[in-house]
């Protein structure tokens, strides 16, 4: 088994087994839980219990939960989010750690039992994940993590306010979870890097298995909608942790950094969008991202050319949209 993680701070002896509490917030999934559901029953390592969340499903969710609802903990609730139902579920789950499913991906048959192994190794660590495949139509497009995305073991405290190096099917201690507050159910977007943020800068540390063992779904739907909205959630979280009291200066200069990356690309999705659109104001729009000094040239050049010529970029922009898809962690995704 291939780990990473950040040494021990001295001797760690081995832990007890842990057990694995596997949340699911479901909204509108009846197509796609029992999947997800059965890859958690079929797992080697036997989880200590299965807590479904329904958000507020207006669809055929409890059909779609009827063969399992005498093997599951289910939690209903009026629809308030991802992060509502995330914390629901993990208040109701009684585990030592909540892994969190997403409703419409699956569980290879091993991970509970590689993340235990992890998790007797390191007793230190407090949130754990492991590579995946990114999943497009049945087909594996490529994994999570590999030398463009790479899991951070020497210095997680400045790399989290970098990027979110843990991937979301993350498995975290429940009672430390608990007491920092859950996921922020006002961040929409991106609420598990915020609250991975809270979770090292409070002193928690990360741990990951190398090997693809989880499927994540990419979303075979436009790209800008959800790139837009992905890096707005972003900008939320960054300044969040930018909040936190125990940042040393270099930290709080690195997340500055990486703010400012992502409002200068928040503008620029949303010049796209209008200029797509072909809204009125995307000329004007385009002159103000493409004469700020602050933005990359290439950036710079590309919109100055939306202002000169707004319509053809924007059918140029269409075409492309119609090969693209969001991956794993905003990541972008091109029909080969």
């Amino acid at each position: 088994m291939i780990v990473a993680a950040p040494p021990p701070d001295g001797p760690v002896a081995p832990g007890s087994t842990p057990t694995f509490s596997v949340v699911v917030a479901a909204y509108q999934a009846a197509g796609t839980i029992g999947e997800a559901l059965a890859s958690a029953f079929g797992q080697t390592a036997r989880p200590h219990e299965i807590v479904v969340c329904d958000d507020g499903s207006t669809d055929d969710l409890h059909a779609a939960l009827a063969p399992y609802l005498e093997r599951i903990v289910l939690v209903r609730k009026e629809n308030g989010g991802e992060a509502s139902a995330k914390n629901a579920a993990a208040r109701a789950a009684t585990g030592d750690f909540v892994a969190i499913l997403d409703a419409d991906d699956v569980y290879l048959p091993g991970r509970l039992a590689a993340l235990a192994e992890l998790a007797e190794a390191r007793p230190d660590l407090d949130l754990l994940t492991t590579d995946a495949w990114l999943e497009l139509d049945g087909k594996d497009l490529r994994r999570v993590y590999g030398p463009d995305w790479t899991f951070e073991v020497v210095d997680q405290r400045r790399a989290i306010l970098e990027r979110n190096f843990v991937f979301g099917h993350a498995a975290v201690r429940r009672k430390r979870f608990l007491e920092l507050g859950g996921f922020d159910e006002s961040i929409r977007y991106t609420t598990d890097w915020e609250c991975w943020m809270r979770l090292i800068l409070s002193g928690s540390r990360a741990g990951a298995v190398l090997e693809p063992l989880s499927r994540y779904r990419v979303r075979a739907e436009s790209l800008s909608a959800d790139r837009e909205s992905m890096t707005a959630g972003r900008i939320q979280s960054l300044r969040k942790g930018l909040q936190h009291t125990s940042l040393r200066p270099e930290e709080r200069a690195a997340g500055e950094a990486t703010l400012a990356v992502h409002e200068r690309e928040l503008r620029a999705l949303r010049l796209r969008s209008a200029l797509r659109r072909e809204d009125p104001g995307a000329r004007r729009l385009a002159l103000s991202v493409g004469l700020a000094r602050t933005t990359p040239l290439a950036t710079r050049l590309k919109a100055l050319a939306g202002a000169v010529a707004p319509k053809l970029v924007g059918r140029l922009l269409r075409r492309r949209e119609e090969r693209a898809w969001v991956g794993a962690g905003g990541t972008t995704v091109e029909r080969v």
